[in-house]
């Protein structure tokens, strides 16, 4: 019963088969292979973006941070969520890979509003030399505290971003569930809506270590000068995100679109975390986060989050946790591809229990 993360799951047999596969023989190093060529293209296909440049590297954390650094300069700032991946999770890695640039919160939990967000851009850029100027807007979808934002939400959120001249990324660690939950194609949820790059992860859906950049305008002028894929690609090199044996981490991504698994994988963890809400709040316990993929927030007593764990259930109490036994404490659940309808059944039958 590991509701932990969607980080903890195996990596699906038919990642394996294709990473045997390209087991074989001599191939070009970073990124001149022929996997490589063809998961470029299979991906441009999938965005609808014929023209997109794509890059693969290892970590959503490289993926985010080496993204924003294109798109943002060290005197610029950074508008997101209070509780975006990039400001809680990364280990100021956006800053560092930006040369410093910071982050301005846009206030309101997970979930940005468009007005917000003008509230937040209309604050920075007033002080001429002495304060950041505005610099690119980063969406999560799936937020970080498990809501999924409608493509109406993405679309407003972009069009705010236009009016003051800024870039828009999306954090997809997610995207596969979140675009699953809205029912949606990739190209829907990302230039169609106005995002100006995107992150395709797969880590957090099943691969080893795969997440794609997808630069919708790679022309486009960077802060340096550079066109944004010339930027990218000699940040990713210099921050030593380069593989040289790029076959392999193309070899997973090729997994990942071949027959839609990404899609399936999704599909699969998101429908376990429906049956798990379903269950939960047939006993009447509140689950927090309204919209939800593969990620829930509830509440229950203390005693009964401490019985689940005690009985093999293993999940993250969020926040400050009570005092009291009876008192109500918040968990986050998360259910990944592997997740078992068996897993689901014996949480439910222990929380049951407890309360």
């Amino acid at each position: 019963m590991n509701f932990a993360s969607d980080n903890a799951s195996p990596v699906p047999q038919q990642v394996l088969d294709v990473l045997a596969r390209v087991n074989s023989g001599a191939a070009a190093s970073y990124g001149a292979d022929d996997v490589t060529a063809e998961v470029a293209d299979r991906v441009r296909a999938l965005f609808e973006a014929p023209g997109a440049a794509v890059y693969l590297v290892a970590t959503g954390t490289a993926a985010n941070s080496l993204s924003l650094a294109t798109l943002c300069a060290p005197f610029q700032t950074i508008f997101c969520s209070e509780h975006a991946h990039i400001h809680e999770d990364e280990c100021n890695a956006p800053e560092f890979y930006t040369g410093g640039a910071k982050l301005t919160l846009v206030r309101g939990g997970d979930v940005m509003t468009p007005e917000a967000l003008r509230t937040a851009i209309l604050g920075e850029g007033n002080r001429g030399v002495h304060g950041p100027q505005r610099g690119p807007v980063s969406i999560t979808n799936v937020t970080e505290g498990g809501n999924v934002y409608a493509l109406s939400d993405i679309g407003a959120l972009c069009a705010v971003a236009r009016e003051y001249g800024l870039p828009v990324h999306l954090d997809g660690a997610r995207f596969a569930n979140a675009c699953v939950k809205l029912g949606c194609t990739p190209a829907e949820m990302t230039w169609k809506a106005g995002v100006d790059i995107a992150v395709f992860g797969g880590t957090k859906n099943g691969l080893m270590d795969a997440e794609a950049v997808v630069i919708f305008d790679p022309e486009a002028p960077a802060s340096s000068g550079f066109t944004r894929a010339q930027e990218f690609e000699l940040r990713v090199k210099r921050a030593g995100h380069l593989y040289s044996k790029h076959r392999y981490v193309a070899a997973q991504m090729l997994a990942y679109l071949e027959d839609d698994l990404w899609r399936d994988l999704a599909q699969q963890a998101n429908d376990r975390c429906e049956t798990l809400a379903r269950g939960l709040q047939d006993m009447g316990l509140e689950i927090v986060n309204k919209t939800r993929a593969n990620m829930l927030f509830f509440r229950a007593p203390l005693r009964a989050h401490k019985a689940a764990q005690a009985a093999g259930a293993v999940y993250a109490l969020w926040g400050n946790p009570p005092e009291k036994a009876d008192e109500p404490a918040l968990a986050r659940l998360v259910c990944n591809w592997s997740t078992t309808e068996a897993e689901i059944t014996e949480f439910l039958k222990v929380m049951r229990a407890a309360l």
